[in-house]
């Protein structure tokens, strides 16, 4: 470890979300790469009415996408091991993408007509369209609307590849509405962070501008403030409804919550790897 390194936690938890805005998957090691995490946010469902890119930040035109969960499946093919995608509709059937009705599937449980497309790392993507509804929740950039928003070239991703969280943020958040369930699925990041201190408080934050160090390769630049949603207050699961985790972000830390980073060097990321600044 070079002696510029400072050691701010661990990774105790790692996920993915295959399918975008469908509930993901914990992992206990993920391969990183200049697109972030293997397989996270690979596929998303577009409106073949208007080409737009099926999103829970508009959960008027999209109340069911917490009720889907998606998952990524090696599956031997020729010999070698192939990801596959597998589905969980709101009614438990699994479906998966070689399912020559798979669209039709998706669009009947969605009530909406649908496509499912595939990340494409080519031009042929383009920039994607999405929707977000703003609730009426003072500190938020908009109230009580919905606005377009284009998604980063050639990706499925809102802003950015990566997303860390720390525990600390979450403690925070607790301490400020206790009333509230503030748990990792509410902010889906992909990486969350034991901080290696008792604080509480939103250390991530301090992060911002600087070089992360994860294991023994990934290096990522932590390029700004995770700005929430709507998507954070939504039921899922067990979770109920609630309004108050988005203002008590509003509040207390501009609306944001957690960090976004790009990967400078890919590598393996495996929970328990310790998470240095350089």
């Amino acid at each position: 470890m070079a002696a510029t390194q400072k050691v701010v936690g661990s990774v105790v938890s790692l996920w993915r979300y295959p399918v975008k805005s469908m509930l993901g998957e914990e992992l206990n090691a993920a391969e990183v790469s200049e697109s972030g995490l293997n397989g996270d946010r690979a596929y998303a469902l577009v409106d073949t009415s208007d080409g737009k890119v099926a999103s829970a930040k508009n959960p008027r035109k999209w109340p069911q996408l917490f009720d889907f969960r998606a998952a990524l499946t090696d599956v031997e093919t020729s010999g070698a091991k192939v990801p596959l995608l597998r589905i969980t509709l709101p009614d438990g059937t699994i479906v998966n993408r070689e399912q020559a009705d798979l669209d039709q599937i998706l669009s009947k449980a969605v009530r909406r007509e649908v496509k499912l497309s595939k990340r494409s790392a080519g031009p042929r993507l383009g920039t994607a369209t999405a929707e977000e509804y703003w609730p009426d929740v003072e500190g938020l950039d908009h109230r009580d609307t919905v606005t377009d928003f284009g998604l980063p070239e050639g990706t499925f991703f809102d802003c950015a590849v990566v997303h860390l969280l720390t525990t600390a943020t979450l403690d925070r958040l607790r301490a400020l509405y206790p009333e509230g369930r503030f748990e990792v699925r509410r902010f889906r990041p992909n990486l969350v962070v034991e901080t290696a201190n008792t604080e509480r408080d939103f250390a991530e934050n301090a992060w911002i501008g600087q070089t992360v160090a994860i294991g023994d390769s990934v290096r990522l630049s932590i390029t700004g403030a995770c700005p929430r949603c709507v998507m954070t207050t939504l039921a899922q699961s067990d979770l109920p409804k609630d309004a108050g985790i988005l203002r008590c972000a509003a509040q207390h830390n501009r609306a944001n919550v957690g960090v976004y980073a790009s990967v400078l060097r890919g590598g393996r990321v495996r929970r328990g790897d310790s998470v240095r600044l350089e």
